[in-house]
């Protein structure tokens, strides 16, 4: 939409991101990113996508949808685990009994793994539901807006690596956008993955939360073309 002045402005990321919930759109069917089907054992989890205004050094990438400091919370998980060991994921987990729900789960999680405080988040609502095969769960995206951001960290060596909020904008640059492929003897499987930077730490982010970022990314109309023929192996 424009006016006689010129374009106009998005939204604030917020009120992007708050809109999601009542689009009316849905993730990609099937979920492109899930290798396998679910059982009928299938546990219900949830995973909270937490975006705020990042407190640090802002993106060096000038995105055209969303500000420098725009950013999101992530963490490493420990490569001791059995499932997922090192991957970069979003806080969360398997809802439990004790939970109200998955919202209730997502920020139970949040604050185990990351050391957060729940009452500096804004729930923006909930997502689609999407499978992940490999541990057999469904899981919940949380959208939360960060209104008043704490201090984050490692609460549980066992559990995660490295707690950290990586600049949106950075996700979003084509030059750090590749292709993930894993491959398991003839059957190779590819997902959308992205290179980060976080407290002098390099990652990579691909699977299920490479994925809904990228999904996400997509439905916002944030996603910035990138070459798709840019691939890397996934690091297993």
């Amino acid at each position: 939409m424009a006016t006689p002045d010129g374009p106009t402005a998005p939204p604030p990321a917020r009120d992007q991101l708050a809109a999601l919930p009542h689009d009316g759109g849905d993730w990609p069917s099937p979920w492109r990113v899930a290798v396998g089907a679910l059982d009928a054992r299938a546990r219900p989890a949830a995973v909270l996508m937490l975006f705020g205004v990042l407190d640090g050094a802002p993106s060096g990438h000038a995105a055209r949808a969303v500000a420098r400091d725009l950013d999101v919370l992530l963490l490493a998980r420990a490569t001791t685990l059995g499932h997922h060991p090192g991957q970069v994921a979003f806080p969360g987990g398997r809802v439990d009994p004790a939970d109200d729900d998955a919202v209730d789960a997502a920020l139970r999680e949040a604050v185990e793994e990351t050391g957060l405080d729940r009452t500096g988040v804004e729930v923006l609502g909930t997502l689609g539901e999407l499978p992940v095969p490999v541990s057999n769960h469904l899981v919940t995206p949380v959208l939360g807006w960060w209104a008043r951001p704490t201090p984050v960290r490692v609460v549980d060596d066992a559990e995660s690596a490295h707690v950290f909020r990586v600049p949106v904008a950075d996700l979003l640059d084509p030059g750090r956008r590749r292709t993930v492929t894993v491959r398991q003897g003839r059957r190779v499987h590819k997902s959308p993955g992205f290179l980060v930077h976080a407290d002098g730490r390099d990652h990579l982010v691909w699977g299920f939360t490479g994925g809904l970022l990228d999904a996400l990314f997509d439905r916002l109309g944030w996603t910035e073309p990138w070459d798709r023929a840019r691939t890397v192996d996934a690091p297993l």
